[in-house]
């Protein structure tokens, strides 16, 4: 038995298309499921907390973007008991693209129904702290808050892309004419030319001595190598060996970003000075005032101190 869950809504409705195509050829095949479609933010995560309390293996297929596979993550527990098929139709597809899975609704389909080799992911645990009163939306665990991830987390610059993003009307009317990656392109521009100036403090393991930004744009910890719909901002990235890949920017002037930026799908934009790189299994970020926070392109909140580790737990998914 397949559990599906459909985010009809993603890239713009076409969760809703991709469905249809697909429904005929599970029934062509015969093959038992249960369907389920999110309506709002947090249906996802409390389907998969029903599905958690089963206490039983689940097969899983989740139908929409890196966004939808974050929010199902938040409600998985044990995340041994998963075993994830992924379907990618969202607007960046960062996860597929680094997993190798097709972007073709049927070939993915057919890769999960044909048993195809599992892969044992990383995931990454976002801690925030000095939470801010929009927060109310986040995990709460005692008196922490918390979050998981599984492409990756940044702060600044990169943060504030995808939160406009999130309600763009550009973002509706690119999807819909197949040119969603130009969203976080064109956002992008915007948000350097009117991002704050703040400074920003990163201490990386047990390093005693942090290191410092005074002009900090943003800095991005990654299991994967792509964010953003294909910018390969740590091309050595991997989510296997349960380290972040880190890609920090500052004290860089706003005009040579502009030439860095598009560099960064190639994965070439370390040749600029002030665009580095850093590996790390635990970071700690502490900026000046609170900026947006991201997990898997999806920005909740803002804060100005936050702590990132290693899940003690890998997901399983079939790519």
């Amino acid at each position: 038995m397949y559990h599906i869950i459909v985010n009809p809504a993603s890239r713009s409705g076409k969760g809703n298309k991709v469905w249809r195509q697909l429904e005929p050829a599970l029934l062509q095949r015969q093959v038992p499921y249960q369907v389920y479609f999110s309506e709002k933010p947090g249906d996802v995560a409390k389907e998969t907390r029903r599905l958690s309390a089963l206490n039983q293996k689940i097969s899983l297929i989740i139908l929409g973007g890196d966004g939808t596979m974050n929010e199902a993550l938040q409600g998985m527990s044990p995340l041994e008991n998963f075993t994830v098929g992924y379907i990618p139709t969202g607007s960046s597809n960062d996860l597929a693209r680094s997993l190798g899975i097709p972007m073709n609704p049927l070939l993915a389909l057919n890769l999960i129904l044909s048993d195809g080799s599992v892969s044992l992911l990383d995931i990454g645990l976002l801690r925030y702290e000095n939470i801010p009163p929009c927060a109310d939306r986040l995990e709460q665990t005692g008196t922490s808050q918390k979050r998981r991830f599984i492409v990756s987390c940044g702060i600044g610059f990169d943060a504030a892309v995808c939160a406009e993003a999130q309600t763009s009307p550009l973002k509706g009317v690119l999807n819909r004419l197949g040119l969603g990656k130009l969203t976080y392109l064109g956002i992008a521009l915007k948000q350097l030319m009117t991002a704050p100036k703040t400074s920003c403090e990163l201490w990386l393991d047990q390093r005693k001595k942090p290191i410092r930004f005074n002009k900090f744009i943003f800095i991005a910890s990654m299991h994967h190598r792509y964010e953003g719909g294909g910018f390969m901002f740590c091309p050595n990235a991997d989510y296997k060996d349960q380290t972040f890949e880190i890609c920090a920017v500052g004290n860089i002037p706003k005009l040579l970003i502009l030439f860095a930026l598009p560099t960064a799908f190639l994965g070439k934009h370390y040749f600029f000075k002030g665009v580095d790189a850093y590996r790390a299994h635990t970071v700690r970020i502490r900026c000046a005032a609170p900026l947006w926070v991201h997990t898997d392109g999806e920005a909740k909140t803002q804060a100005d101190h936050i702590v990132l580790t290693q899940h003690t737990e890998k997901l399983r998914i079939i790519s």
